[in-house]
């Protein structure tokens, strides 16, 4: 099982509290209390997202620049 830390960069998937199933780019600001404090890469905001609505997650695949 990986296991995410701080300042990793990873790609969710995330179940919202409306039931929306979103796919998220974030950047991992601090793991507490079953509590995922991020930054969502897409819109530049700090989130706070339930670990436990999280259905999948992996490190970020860096862009290759051709």
């Amino acid at each position: 099982m990986m296991k995410m830390s701080i300042g990793q960069t990873i790609e969710i998937i995330y179940l919202d509290k409306a039931g929306k199933i979103t796919q998220r780019k974030i950047e991992v600001n601090g793991i507490r209390d079953g509590r995922i404090r991020a930054t969502c890469l897409t819109t530049g905001a700090p989130r706070v997202f339930l670990a436990a609505s999280v259905l999948s997650w992996q490190p970020a695949q860096e862009r290759r620049h051709a």
